[in-house]
């Protein structure tokens, strides 16, 4: 069958041909980890077991996993994904944590076949959907960990190389949000929907307009992330305007605006989040996860 998991719909056989995210139909993994860097709400005083995939359906020109969004990472069968499920169980992860895992939407389902965890499985993406995968994926997945990056066309195509991405992003958050009821055990959520919003230097006024819509369209449940942890990676520095981490009047003034959130959980990050500490090392590998 020919890939139009995304909304890049190239429509090739990825047996024999590459399509926009330059990968096969084998999926490709750049590391496993016990991960302390995730949101509170998800692993709570534990670690998220990430799977960092390699490859991505987006490009942006700053993404702080730039090597392995361009790179490669092991081939590996939904047999060895399963595997990891249950090592990382075993291991004591709060959650499966399925990191860029767009591209291999259909190796995961296949994994999650073999093995499902009886720990929440996240899934954790760009934002870059379409309606129609993410509501088939709402039968095998427990919390949709979502970006929603920009509310601006242009930026989308600037910075992402991403046409119609508010468009397809909210569309897909939309269609989780009424096939994926959010549940909360304590503090944690085990099923439903999250979203994220990158801030992101030069274009406050788009922030604002990414917020808008968040109070307007997602239940009190959904827990938001507004996020100052933009550093300059990658491709940054070729564009002037984002190279340079956000001004403390700027990171203000969106947090001002997201006051109006009536969100139950509203996270906010200190400005010295903004720095590359919490990058995971993709050069090592823990040997204790065999794959």
């Amino acid at each position: 069958m020919n890939c139009n998991l995304c909304p890049r719909g190239c429509n090739i056989d990825r047996n024999s041909a590459l399509g926009y995210c330059q990968k096969s139909n084998e999926a490709e993994i750049s590391k496993v980890m016990l991960h302390s860097g995730e949101e509170p709400y998800l692993s709570g005083d534990g670690k998220s077991g990430a799977i960092f995939f390699a490859g991505c359906n987006l490009k942006c020109v700053y993404c702080q996993n730039y090597s392995i969004s361009r790179g490669t990472g092991k081939r590996v069968s939904a047999q060895t994904i399963a595997n990891l499920f249950v090592q990382l169980e075993q291991a004591g992860a709060a959650n499966i944590d399925l990191v860029t895992p767009t591209h291999y939407a259909a190796q995961i389902v296949e994994a999650i076949k073999i093995y499902r965890p009886q720990i929440p499985i996240v899934y954790n993406c760009g934002g870059y959907e379409t309606p129609e995968v993410i509501k088939e994926l709402c039968n095998y997945v427990d919390v949709f960990l979502f970006d929603l990056k920009y509310h601006s066309n242009e930026l989308a195509i600037k910075y992402s190389s991403a046409p119609h991405y508010f468009d397809y992003a909210t569309k897909s958050i939309l269609t989780a949000v009424k096939n994926k009821p959010n549940v909360w055990i304590g503090d944690k959520l085990v099923q439903g929907v999250a979203i994220r919003h990158l801030c992101l230097p030069s274009h406050t006024t788009d922030s604002f307009k990414v917020i808008d819509w968040l109070s307007e369209n997602t239940p009190a449940s959904s827990p938001i992330s507004i996020m100052g942890q933009y550093t300059p990676c990658g491709d940054a520095k070729k564009y002037e305007e984002i190279n340079r981490p956000l001004k403390p009047l700027e990171y203000k003034a969106i947090i001002s605006h997201a006051k109006k959130l009536k969100n139950n959980v509203v996270l906010v990050q200190e400005l010295s989040s903004a720095t590359e500490d919490m990058i995971p090392d993709f050069n090592h590998q823990d040997n204790k996860f065999i794959y």
